[in-house]
């Protein structure tokens, strides 16, 4: 497995290794072990599964509040979206700042995201299968958001007119979010750190 740093601590794109011949491809999708390689030491304890029907669905940006945050390892399973996460946590350096990827069928890339940042997406093709698993189980009582198209952020979403849900519509921007999430820096890599860079 490939795995790529960005400018959000933590926030890392990972690549497994596809093996592919006349039949189709095979690939491991999740590794504890490779991620723990690379600092991650999440336990999993929940498997999500989104279908999105049309192109221009966009759900988020989306976390949950502490005791009940959420780190994320996301991927696409059919089609292609625009996969975005902000950095939530009050210390970071990267406090207030998103990266993008754009995930695909095709790409196999995954994203993981670290608990503490808000999440979203944007399809960008018709049946959109989106699996992602979570380190802390749903708690609708810590559900919340930020706007998706906060002006402060800026993020230049590959849509038009995008399909919203009723929720996401009246979000809070970032500057009237008071962030419950405090940074603290990532594990170190391990033996195998040049894999993660």
């Amino acid at each position: 497995m490939q795995v790529r740093t960005t400018g959000i601590p933590g926030l890392l794109v990972l690549t497994p290794r596809v093996f592919a011949d006349q039949r189709g491809f095979f690939m491991e999708t999740y590794s504890r072990k490779a991620l723990a390689e690379c600092g991650v030491a999440c336990e999993f304890v929940q498997d999500n599964h989104a279908l999105s029907r049309a192109a221009g669905v966009l759900r988020g940006l989306h976390f949950q509040a502490p005791p009940s945050a959420q780190a994320k390892l996301v991927r696409v399973s059919r089609g292609a979206v625009y996969d975005v996460a902000v950095d939530l946590r009050v210390g970071s350096p990267a406090y207030g700042t998103w990266h993008a990827e754009t995930l695909t069928a095709d790409n196999h890339a995954q994203m993981f995201i670290p608990a503490g940042c808000a999440h979203g997406y944007a399809t960008l093709a018709p049946d959109t299968e989106f699996q992602y698993k979570v380190d802390a189980y749903y708690d609708p009582a810590r559900d919340a958001g930020i706007l998706w198209n906060d002006p402060d952020l800026g993020i230049p979403w590959p849509v038009d007119g995008p399909v919203l849900s009723d929720k996401d519509r009246v979000l809070p921007r970032l500057a009237d979010f008071v962030s419950p999430f405090v940074f603290s820096a990532p594990a170190a890599p391990g033996p195998h750190q040049e894999e993660c860079r």
